[in-house]
């Protein structure tokens, strides 16, 4: 039996809000990787590509195995040694990343990098998640968070070079019916 991407879609959501995500905070990270590169940038823009990242199945599934996994550490339902792996957040256990880092890779080299960047220096939601102690387990959540703010970073980059050479497009088009 298929599973609807309805279903999926509001399950993956509600794993996110379960853990005190929210759509805005991840729109925060991709605003501030953002900005520098894209001066008329406004929130909103982040916000509907967030969602758009949100929409598709592939982020889906990964924020249902990771937050999943996390939620089974945090019971003590896994096997050990995956268990103390996963509630220690041990350094070189690098599943976390490569759920995260496989959910990026069709937004381009912007998307990986930028996940290479927030995975090393945490920002906003994501250094609130690394650092519970004592608390849920977010080991594969916060790598997701930066995977779903560097995959909007990346289609935002990608969009505004969509826009910047339509314009250009329609430029050259009138200076062509001008000179003719």
């Amino acid at each position: 039996m298929r599973v609807h991407s309805s279903v999926i879609k509001k399950a993956a959501m509600e794993k996110l809000r379960d853990r005190g995500i929210t759509v805005e905070e991840i729109a925060e990270i991709a605003y501030e990787m953002q900005k520098p590169f894209t001066p008329h940038l406004t929130m909103e823009t982040c916000i509907e590509s967030v969602q758009a990242v949100l929409n598709k199945r592939e982020m889906q599934h990964a924020l249902l195995v990771g937050i999943e996994l996390d939620i089974l550490a945090e019971k003590n339902l896994l096997s050990e040694p995956l268990l103390s792996l996963v509630r220690n957040d041990e350094g070189l256990f690098g599943c976390d990343e490569t759920l995260a880092l496989g959910s990026v890779l069709g937004y381009g080299s912007i998307a990986v990098t930028t996940f290479g960047y927030l995975d090393k220096y945490k920002t906003g939601i994501i250094k609130k998640l690394d650092t519970v102690k004592d608390g849920p387990v977010h080991t594969f959540t916060d790598d997701l968070v930066a995977s779903i703010a560097a995959a909007a970073s990346g289609r935002i980059a990608h969009r505004l070079r969509d826009e910047e050479e339509r314009l250009s497009d329609l430029q050259n088009l009138d200076s062509t019916k001008q000179v003719g």
